[in-house]
């Protein structure tokens, strides 16, 4: 059964899907903050703070409702101590706040969701099909990022709880690289079933085209890995 990824409103006793999920990205944290020497832990410490929704670390922005933990340029032993790390210090200060931390969700390596419990994993669509074919994600409930509409059928086809897609609009981590744009979004809510995510150039002025899809969110890195980025 394909579940999504619902959290408790306190408020209300219901469930509901993440509106917005922030992204993370150390090069792009490091090259804001120059940090360049700042340790891995250090980088928790902020990451954790994101999920908890400390202003300290949000610098404004929307406290998330997941945070998805995407470090591609760490090798596996690196990540599995960042994504333990940013657990331990959550579940830590969660015990001490009302509301509910962001979701954690790691990205790429199994190994972090299965150490941690957590439920929940990211992949690549080449490597989650794979996966599957191979029964790796028993347990799991796994995401995955599209670019076609073909790729949205196929994920959901094989069992993603839900899926990115993107990018929407410009953004300088795809720099000369043609945005898909809001067309393609709708197409892609229209194909498929299971949760849709917005990525790609999403910020405070144009969120609101996004809210007039069909999308379950949006994903957000450079507002939370670039604060007051212009």
């Amino acid at each position: 059964m394909i579940m999504c990824m619902y959290r408790e409103n306190k408020s209300s006793g219901q469930l509901r899907l993440p509106r917005q999920i922030a992204v993370s990205n150390w090069e792009l944290y490091s090259s804001k903050n120059q940090t360049e020497h700042e340790n891995l832990e250090d980088y928790a410490d902020f990451l954790a703070g994101l999920a908890l929704g400390d202003q300290k670390h949000l610098h404004g922005n929307e406290k998330p409702d997941a945070l998805l933990i995407r470090e591609k340029q760490l090798p596996q032993s690196q990540y599995l101590k960042l994504f333990a790390s940013v657990w331990e210090k959550v579940k830590l200060y969660d015990q001490k706040k009302d509301e509910k931390p962001a979701l954690l969700i790691p990205h790429t390596f199994p190994a972090a969701a299965r150490q941690t419990r957590c439920g929940w994993l990211h992949l690549p669509l080449p490597m989650f099909e794979e996966y599957v074919e191979q029964k790796i994600l028993s347990g799991l409930q796994a995401g995955t990022s599209v670019h076609t509409v073909e790729e949205a059928r196929v994920a959901q086809k094989i069992g993603a709880a839900y899926i990115v897609a993107g990018h929407i609009f410009s953004t300088q981590c795809k720099k000369g690289v043609s945005p898909r744009g809001l067309e393609f979004l709708k197409q892609i809510c229209a194909s498929v079933t299971i949760p849709v995510y917005a990525i790609g150039g999403i910020h405070r002025q144009n969120i609101s085209e996004i809210r007039k899809t069909e999308a379950a969110g949006v994903c957000q890195m450079s507002e939370y890995m670039l604060p007051n980025i212009e």
